[in-house]
């Protein structure tokens, strides 16, 4: 599986660690940065960069990671396609997958080791959408959004 990588300067370690686990484990990999330590650095550049990718690459996944993850799941969500999901556990990672499709993972770097990092990406590559009509009918209305102009 195509797998895109993106992080602050927060979760960068993080960030390496997946890399070369995910490519261990098979799949292929890009690095959307951020690429160096730059403190105050701002998470929307790699989240803008990830979400794109995933929109673009059909079947592909995204991996977001920054200090709560909060910030860069919104900026993932505002683009068209994209399901990020802000997940703490193998468990919340199962579900925002069962119900949502979810297709961008954002992880914390201040609530997650490498060891949690690692399950929970796990959960989230090898879980998939269930499917049902009820499911893809609140999907289909993500995208529904008002005139901001």
């Amino acid at each position: 599986m195509k797998i895109y990588l993106g992080a602050d300067y927060h979760g960068l370690d993080r960030k390496a660690f997946l890399m070369k686990f995910l490519a261990e484990q098979g799949h292929q990999v890009q690095d959307d940065g951020a690429f160096s330590h730059q403190e105050g650095d701002d998470y929307n550049d790699p989240a803008i960069a990830v979400a794109k990718d995933v929109r673009e690459d059909l079947g592909s996944m995204g991996i977001l990671i920054c200090d709560s993850a909060h910030g860069m799941t919104i900026q993932a969500n505002r683009f068209k396609g994209i399901r990020a999901a802000n997940c703490s556990s193998p468990e919340s990672a199962v579900l925002a997958r069962e119900h949502d499709d979810a297709n961008v993972l954002c992880l914390s770097a201040r609530a997650t080791d490498d060891e949690a990092a690692k399950e929970i990406v796990l959960a989230f590559l090898n879980t998939y959408f269930t499917g049902l009509e009820r499911r893809v009918r609140r999907i289909n209305r993500l995208d529904e959004r008002e005139d901001y102009d």
